[in-house]
């Protein structure tokens, strides 16, 4: 009985260490303080080459407004890269960041 108990006690042991920690959704109001439309925006985890899909799709975010996002990755780091693309702007094009979207409340894109 006891060599079954021991048993039990390290499937448990092994089973709590080797279990992935649980990604949460990344949630954030991102607002548009600029007068450019924002047409694009991509994220990617620091330290990684490539840009992920535009999390935007089809939608743009207009001068003035805020929308909620988000990042349902399933990755369990905080870190990212974002990429800001606009339309009709001769002071804003493409701009760069780097930010802890897990701290993260609300993003201000400003000029």
């Amino acid at each position: 009985m006891k060599n079954i108990q021991i048993r039990l006690f390290a499937a448990f042991v092994t089973l709590c260490v080797a279990a992935p920690a649980q990604a949460e959704d990344l949630v954030f109001d991102l607002v548009n303080d600029t007068n450019s439309v924002l047409t694009h925006f991509f994220t990617s985890p620091v330290g990684v080459d490539d840009w992920e899909g535009d999390v935007f799709g089809e939608q743009v975010l207009n001068p003035g407004e805020t929308i909620q996002l988000t990042i349902a990755d399933g990755r369990t780091v905080c870190e990212y890269d974002m990429r800001f693309e606009f339309a009709g702007s001769d002071t804003l094009d493409t701009t760069f960041d780097t930010q802890d979207l897990c701290e993260l409340g609300t993003y201000t894109l400003e000029e």
